[in-house]
């Protein structure tokens, strides 16, 4: 895979420092791997008990601490710390420049297949090849593949990990209105504007799933046409940016994009207070549904798909499989008692985490208590059939989201003119594909 740079400034320095470290003083990763795969996984005693250091970016209350907690009662021999970051570009940065510089970290998670790829490409993730006492593939069935890269593991993707629509149930009875099991994005257009009241909107998003339509779409039929061209030109790319900009500008049912980003709108408070009724997002929201204490609420949440583009649902695919991709520091010291530990995570420890929506991938997993976890005390606060449905039930095809980062921020850059007014449709549609023409010429 090529080398490429995705740090600047100062951070672009201390990388190429810290990789030109590794290649002078790094060369037993691969040896303490091999070593750890053979003949024994047990770390050896010592007086003093092994410490790890394992960064993700949920908060400790919402799961990882009573993980934490679970592990260091079983194994006083390996204790865990764990260290969180904020799941954005300034906290990616953060863990990135952790490690770069040497700093304590054993485990970590990526959160996309991007991030992923990038902490490989700058040897800071352990590729996984040499453990041969866990099958990833068997454990973690065929949506794992996703996270290959280069067709090697250099973590366990351990969380399945739906994305929906969340949904005011008691807003939506008043109004008279279903909860779908499929629809498209037209249909939720007109679930806005029959839910909004008064000045209010009928429909926000969180900005991380923000973009997720349009891979829904080329992550099946190419990112590039058959000629190697970009393919951002796609008749539903357009279709995706003009519904909602209509949205925001005609329909007034979800905020201008300028608003929500300059206000950093809370979104997952603004639709648990009743607020607005609908909300795009990923199986974290249920860390905070279930704060009675930080998020009072007198209404049920129902689960509906992420609505597709197209009208027909045949080729249709939607982001979920799985995610919370944890991977072991090719830097870490302490390589055998991280891979043990990590083991035991991705089988079940883990499942504390289903509190927080993120429940265990591994077919070896109890999930009957990671469903206990999930749902806790609040059961009769959640539309049960629709929230089945989404988690477990929906048979729709999935995708991890693999687009490289740079294409990402590009792509973002020229639609936030859009939505922002400051040039036209035409001329974003000429400007993602005049990029990622130049960039897909750079990276051949």
């Amino acid at each position: 895979m090529k080398k490429k740079r995705w740090l600047t400034g100062f951070t672009s320095l201390v990388l190429t420092a810290g990789l030109l470290a590794g290649c002078s003083g790094n060369g037993n990763n691969s040896t303490a791997a091999t070593e750890s795969a053979g003949t024994s996984n047990t770390p050896a005693q010592s007086s003093a008990p092994v410490t790890l250091k394992m960064w993700g970016g949920v908060p400790p209350e919402s799961g990882p601490q009573q993980v934490i907690d679970q592990w260091n009662k079983e194994h006083p021999e390996i204790q865990v710390e764990y260290v969180r970051f904020v799941n954005d570009d300034d906290g990616n940065l953060k863990l990135d420049t952790a490690m770069i510089t040497g700093q304590d970290v054993d485990l970590f998670v990526s959160y996309t297949v991007s991030h992923a790829a990038k902490r490989v490409e700058s040897g800071l993730a352990l590729d996984l090849s040499p453990f041969t006492d866990y099958n990833i593939d068997e454990k973690m069935g065929a949506d794992a593949a996703s996270w290959k890269i280069d067709g090697k593991y250099y973590g366990v993707p351990t969380t399945k990990s739906p994305f929906f629509i969340a949904l005011n149930k008691d807003a939506l009875d008043a109004a008279g209105l279903p909860v779908p099991k499929e629809w498209t994005w037209d249909e939720l257009r007109e679930y806005a504007k029959k839910l909004k009241t008064g000045s209010g909107y009928g429909f926000i998003q969180n900005m991380e799933p923000f973009v997720d339509p349009i891979d829904s779409v080329l992550s099946q039929e190419g990112y590039t046409k058959a000629d190697g061209s970009s393919n951002l030109d796609h008749p539903l790319v357009t279709k995706w940016l003009e519904t909602l900009n209509t949205m925001m500008k005609e329909d007034k049912t979800t905020p201008p994009l300028g608003e929500q980003l300059t206000s950093k709108m809370p979104v997952e408070q603004v639709f648990l207070s009743g607020e607005v009724p609908m909300l795009n997002i990923g199986a974290w929201l249920l860390r905070s549904s279930n704060n009675f204490t930080d998020f009072p609420r007198d209404f049920k949440i129902a689960f509906a798909p992420v609505p597709r583009l197209a009208d027909s649902a045949d080729s249709y695919v939607t982001r979920g499989g799985l995610g919370d991709y944890i991977s072991i520091n090719a830097k870490s010291k302490k390589q055998e008692a991280a891979w043990e530990f990590l083991k035991w995570y991705s089988d079940g420890g883990m499942a504390p985490m289903a509190a927080g929506g993120r429940l265990p991938a591994s077919r070896d997993a109890n999930q009957d208590d990671a469903l206990k976890s999930l749902l806790g005390d609040k059961s009769d606060t959640y539309d049960l059939d629709s929230l089945m449905y989404v988690m477990f039930d929906n048979t729709t095809p999935t995708y991890v989201r693999s687009l490289a980062q740079e294409v990402m921020d590009m792509r973002s850059q020229e639609y936030e003119k859009y939505f922002l007014g400051s040039q036209t449709i035409d001329q974003t549609i000429s400007a993602m594909v005049k990029r990622h023409n130049e960039y897909l010429k750079q990276n051949k």
